[in-house]
């Protein structure tokens, strides 16, 4: 079974032939529940987005601020296992043939196992991974079992990321570049800064893979500043925080699907 690194790009290239960037979503799995996560990132899909990074729960995450930990945390008070990981992204993609990939910490996958994690995660549908903390030097075995299984490689960049080791992670990565619009954790900002602009710049003189800038956007007038200079805007905190705040799960699914749609509009130019 191969995963769907080809309709990742094929809806890439849709997006930039459209002349806009595309917008991608973040959700953990088994947030608040598997079912209702699953819920959430067809919703998320529905209102406008037009890739889905799901997230795999992990109980010390490097890359993600209080908003999304508190989510992981609920997540893994319930319980969540990679099978529902698999299970949400099987759901989501066959509700709505979309492309979604999986952002996760390398522990998981190591303890679990590079062979069985890429069959399965292909054999769901999936698209590929986000892979945040492993470095591209130890990835030779990840990649291997990632191209065998048409998976695509997400590598994340920096802004302290230096120009020739820019270079030594885009050749390595595939599917798209995760640009870190600045130094710290996700979440949301009041502005997403030069920093990230700049970052896209470089890395783009290294690769004619897509760039898509994640950390900071929130709202349809920063991803609208963001979709100006990349090829994808990612959020993540924003959705997570609509389901935290919603009175119910029911109102959490709505304000997902009208900040998709919020943000659809600012990636189009229309905020």
């Amino acid at each position: 079974m191969s995963g769907n690194v080809q309709l990742l790009n094929d809806t890439l290239a849709a997006t930039r032939s459209e002349g806009r960037a595309a917008l991608i979503a973040y959700l953990p799995a088994g947030f608040p529940t598997v079912d209702g996560g699953i819920e959430a990132i067809k919703a998320a899909l529905d209102g406008g987005a037009d890739v889905v990074e799901v997230g795999l729960p992990h109980s010390d995450p490097v890359l993600d601020g209080p908003v999304i930990q508190t989510a992981d945390d609920i997540a893994l008070r319930g319980g969540v296992r990679i099978a529902d990981v698999m299970r949400t992204v099987r759901e989501a993609h066959e509700a709505t043939g979309k492309p979604i990939l999986v952002m996760t910490y390398w522990n998981p996958i190591d303890r679990y196992g590079v062979e069985r994690f890429t069959a399965e995660l292909a054999e769901a549908g999936g698209a590929g991974c986000i892979l945040p903390d492993l470095p591209v030097q130890e990835s030779a075995l990840w990649r291997e079992h990632a191209d065998k299984h048409g998976l695509a490689t997400v590598f994340v960049v920096a802004p302290s990321s230096k120009d020739a080791r820019l270079a030594e992670i885009t050749a390595a990565g595939s599917g798209f570049v995760y640009a870190a619009s600045l130094m710290g954790v996700t979440g949301t900002r009041e502005s997403v800064g030069a920093q990230a602009e700049d970052l896209v710049r470089r890395t783009r003189a290294t690769t004619d893979t897509p760039v898509c800038v994640g950390l900071g956007v929130s709202n349809a007038a920063q991803a609208a500043e963001v979709a100006r200079f990349a090829d994808g805007v990612i959020v993540g905190s924003a959705f997570v925080k609509r389901m935290l705040d919603a009175p119910d799960d029911a109102a959490g699914l709505e304000g997902v699907r009208a900040l998709a749609a919020d943000l659809a509009k600012g990636v189009r130019g229309q905020a």
